[in-house]
């Protein structure tokens, strides 16, 4: 299919889960508009009240596939995620919250990556960049060390998501749900630190509301906890030896790794230099919102999230290993001689 400035559009689905107290349309209508002239199908799954729906579909639907999540998941983000990669026409899909902003470039870099991996995880990064933008740009510097930070969107193989299952809807961190999913399910994962997808940042209420969910993440990641949850004690031990200058030397180690992270990949081109010095502060939060968290679990029994409450985080990869079913080959295997089997 060709667009209509005759460029041809991108053969791959892209799905957008929304669900909105109140109309979407100055926020979104000229990204899908954009979107719509760039990829083959754009898939708006809204969960949105009534009133809300049909102002969307007013002015969406004449350029997306706008429709009603078919699923019903405690993590209504599940739920249309999976009627978005149910209902694709193309193979390759691109799953991205309503806060995420591609441009050209960086769909046909996702969609490269998915003609070689099942899932692909790239990296988002806020633009404008208010404080609470720049404290939560810290998390991602300090992931970026490690097995790489988790953003708001995520490419996926339509196939092997949908032979695997689907994936729970009764956990909080979905995308890594949906990660461990095509894993057990026998897929690839491409970690994309290179690939830089702008992501527009919060209000900062909800920001705010956000800083225990986010420690709550780590259930699903036990060792993490357990190092976050040993940041306040730690301090604690090394004000009492060193002082306020035992505090300080900490700190410049917290810069120097989190510009690490930031140097890695290339992400200096798009973390500006001041990001790592937000390092201490975000470690500190963690530092109180991991025991906030571990309360929640504990006294609780998990995470609200709208009319429910989440206690799982994720499921473990070996459960999912041991319940998902393997993923099964698109083409005949190769021989030794290269051609393909009979």
């Amino acid at each position: 299919m060709q667009s209509t400035d005759r460029r041809p559009l991108l053969e791959a689905s892209y799905v957008l889960p929304i669900a909105a107290s109140t109309p979407q349309l100055r926020e979104l209508t000229g990204y899908l508009r954009r979107l719509s002239r760039q990829v083959d199908e754009v898939i708006v799954v809204d969960g949105s009240p009534p009133e809300v729906f049909q102002a969307h579909a007013a002015l969406w639907g004449s350029q997306v596939r706008h429709m009603a999540p078919q699923f019903s998941t405690t993590n209504g983000k599940v739920a249309g995620v999976l009627t978005g990669v149910h209902a694709a026409r193309h193979d390759r899909v691109v799953i991205a919250d309503d806060d995420v902003r591609y441009r050209a470039a960086e769909l046909g870099r996702m969609l490269d990556l998915l003609d070689r991996h099942d899932v692909v995880r790239p990296q988002n990064h806020f633009h404008p960049l208010p404080w609470h933008a720049r404290w939560d740009t810290a998390r991602s510097l300090y992931n970026r060390l490690g097995d790489g930070d988790w953003p708001g969107t995520l490419g996926v193989r339509r196939n092997v998501l949908i032979q695997a299952g689907g994936y729970s809807g009764d956990v909080l961190f979905e995308n890594l749900e949906m990660v461990r999913t095509v894993q057990a399910a026998g897929g690839e994962e491409a970690l994309a630190l290179d690939l830089f997808v702008t992501r527009r940042p919060p209000e900062t209420k909800h920001f705010r509301s956000q800083r225990v969910r986010q420690a709550y993440d780590e259930w699903a990641r036990p060792g993490r906890l357990a190092a976050q949850l040993a940041i306040l004690p730690l301090a604690a031990l090394l004000a009492r030896r060193k002082g306020l200058a035992g505090l300080a030397g900490a700190a410049a180690v917290a810069v120097l790794a989190a510009e690490a992270g930031r140097r890695k990949a290339g992400g200096a081109k798009v973390f500006p230099a001041s990001s790592a010095l937000w390092g201490p502060a975000w470690l500190a939060e963690r530092g109180v919102t991991a025991w906030l968290a571990l309360g929640t679990r504990v006294f609780q029994g998990g995470v609200i999230y709208r009319q429910g409450r989440l206690k799982s985080a994720a499921t473990p990869l070996a459960t999912l290993r041991r319940e998902v079913p393997l993923k099964q080959p698109l083409r005949p295997p190769l021989d030794r001689s290269g051609s393909g089997s009979a």
